[in-house]
C-alpha cells in the first residue's frame, strides 16, 4: 500500500511541475511523466486494460502530437509581447477562485479504507475480450468498418492529383 501511496505523491508533484514549468517543452514532459504515474496507479488497481491504453494512446500518441506542435510553433521569449494589467489581474481572479473552489471541496474529502475486490480477475484483458468478442461483436467489427472507410478516405484526401500535361 506504500507504493501506492508513493506514486500518488509523484504523480501531485509532476502534475504540479506541468503547471509551474516556464518552458512549454518541459511541461509536455513532465505531462508525459504524469501520465506514466496514472499507467502505475492501473497496474496497482488490476486494470491492465486501462494502463495500455493510457501507455499507448495518452503517453504515446496525444503526448508526441503535443511536443510535435510546440516544437513548431517556435515559442521564443524575445518574441512575446508584455501582458497588459487587466490580463494579470483577470488570471488572479481566476486563479484565487479555483483556489476558493479547491479548499471548499477538501472540506468535503472523507478518507476511507482501500476496497477489496471479490472478484481478482475483474480488470484484466482476457475478461474484455471475451464480452468484446461474444456479446458485442456485431457493434465491434462495424465500428471497425467506420473506421476501416475513414482511413481510406483520409488517404484519398491526403493523395495528390498526377499533372496531366
Amino acid at each position: 500500500m506504500s507504493l501506492f501511496y508513493f506514486v500518488a505523491l509523484l504523480s501531485i508533484f509532476f502534475a504540479l511541475m506541468v503547471i509551474f514549468a516556464k518552458n512549454p517543452v518541459h511541461s509536455v514532459l513532465y505531462l508525459i511523466i504524469t501520465f506514466f504515474t496514472f499507467t502505475i496507479h492501473y497496474i496497482l488497481l488490476n486494470a491492465q486494460f486501462l494502463a495500455v491504453v493510457n501507455f499507448i494512446v495518452y503517453m504515446g500518441a496525444i503526448l508526441v502530437l503535443f511536443l510535435h506542435v510546440l516544437m513548431y510553433m517556435n515559442l521564443n521569449n524575445e518574441g512575446s509581447e508584455m501582458k497588459s494589467m487587466l490580463m494579470k489581474v483577470s488570471g488572479l481572479i481566476a486563479g484565487m477562485c479555483l483556489l476558493v473552489t479547491l479548499v471548499g471541496s477538501m472540506k468535503t474529502l472523507a478518507v476511507s479504507d482501500p476496497v477489496n475486490l471479490q472478484d481478482a480477475d475483474l480488470g484484466l484483458v482476457k475478461n474484455l475480450g471475451k464480452v468484446l468478442f461474444s456479446e458485442f461483436l456485431l457493434p465491434f467489427e462495424v465500428s471497425s468498418i467506420l473506421l476501416l472507410s475513414a482511413m481510406v478516405g483520409a488517404v484519398l484526401l491526403a493523395k495528390k492529383e498526377p499533372k496531366s500535361i
